[in-house]
């Protein structure tokens, strides 16, 4: 199986990983204007599934280091499986709750307070649970990215949206990112801490990834169907309108599941050297990766005041100074 033999390497991957998880949503503003969000989540589900497998058959069955894929799979004891199993439910309960809340609280309240959540607690509980880095850089660099991530709220409040904040908006953002914060952990806790010989029992990267993908694929039958009937927002729609999609609509889903499972596996991969704190972290700075796309591509910031631009400008800054001292905590 590929494993990375170097700190810098697993840096990269986690900044791949940071770019993917920021920019997988522009799938879904590049479909079917009327492609509704649940309908587009089962292509994305499929997606992540798709490439997990595609990782595991591939980069997780070659080379000499490490355990196959297969082989992996058949000596891991059920209580790690189940782990990684669950690391997928929780996710993707995370996640559909996340979309529920922006469609009652906005874009500008639910994603930072859920990612904020998920960001702080998420780093706190994984470097807990296995501690590697300077802690101070480490936490510090959080911070940083945290105020990156208040700034930008600010920033979008100050544009003038016209939807009213809800309590049960926040509620569920909050309920959103403590999930989101917990799900790494119980996918990092089925593996083994050393990928070149790896534990007895424990799966390597690429097998946990797949479970975690199957548990998402298998919990969405659940989760989905119950949004798909009762939506937050807009009338219930049914199997028949996702069968209805043409290939480039359908397309679409399965390509942001690709390229946010790629994020997630080079993530774990790159934990093998930088520690799973740290790389966790740096790829909840997606946040603001996807504040870039907003800025410089969707243009959603048009016409903003001098102040908002200022204020764009102090998120950017405190966003790489975050960046930079999470990077250097791993050295």
């Amino acid at each position: 199986m590929f494993i990375l033999s170097s700190y810098g390497l697993a840096v990269v991957f986690t900044v791949i990983t940071m770019l993917c998880w920021g920019s997988w949503a522009n799938t879904q503003k590049l479909s079917a204007r009327n492609w509704r969000f649940e309908l587009f989540y089962w292509d994305y589900v499929i997606g992540v599934l798709a490439l997990a497998l595609i990782f595991a058959f591939t980069f997780g069955s070659v080379g000499e280091g490490g355990r196959g894929f297969l082989a992996d799979l058949q000596q891991a004891e059920m209580s790690n499986i189940g782990s990684a199993l669950l690391g997928g439910v929780v996710f993707n309960a995370a996640n559909i709750l996340l979309v529920a809340a922006i469609a009652l609280a906005g874009m500008s309240v639910a994603f930072p307070v859920g990612i904020g959540i998920a960001l702080i607690m998420g780093v706190i509980v994984n470097y807990i649970a296995a501690p590697q880095g300077n802690a101070v850089l480490l936490f510090t660099g959080v911070g940083f990215v945290a105020a990156a991530i208040l700034i930008d709220a600010i920033a979008y409040g100050k544009m003038g949206g016209t939807k009213k904040v809800s309590f049960k908006g926040i509620a569920l953002s909050v309920i959103a990112g403590v999930l989101m914060a917990s799900f790494y952990r119980f996918v990092a806790a089925s593996m083994s801490d050393d990928f070149v010989t790896p534990e007895a029992g424990k799966m390597t990267n690429y097998s946990a990834c797949v479970i975690f993908a199957l548990g998402i694929f298998l919990s969405n039958f659940v989760f989905n169907t119950v949004f798909m009937k009762k939506p937050v927002e807009g009338e219930p729609v049914t199997y028949r309108h996702y069968f209805a999609g043409d290939f480039k609509t359908h397309l679409m889903g399965v390509l942001g599941g690709v390229i946010w499972c790629v994020g997630m596996s080079f993530s774990i991969i790159a934990a093998g050297k930088a520690g799973y704190a740290i790389s966790y972290g740096l790829g909840q700075g997606a946040t603001l990766v996807a504040a870039l796309w907003g800025v410089f591509v969707w243009k959603e910031f048009k016409g903003a005041s001098k102040q908002i631009n200022m204020l764009l400008g102090l998120m950017f800054i405190c966003f790489f100074v975050g960046i930079g001292l999470i990077i250097a905590a791993g050295k």
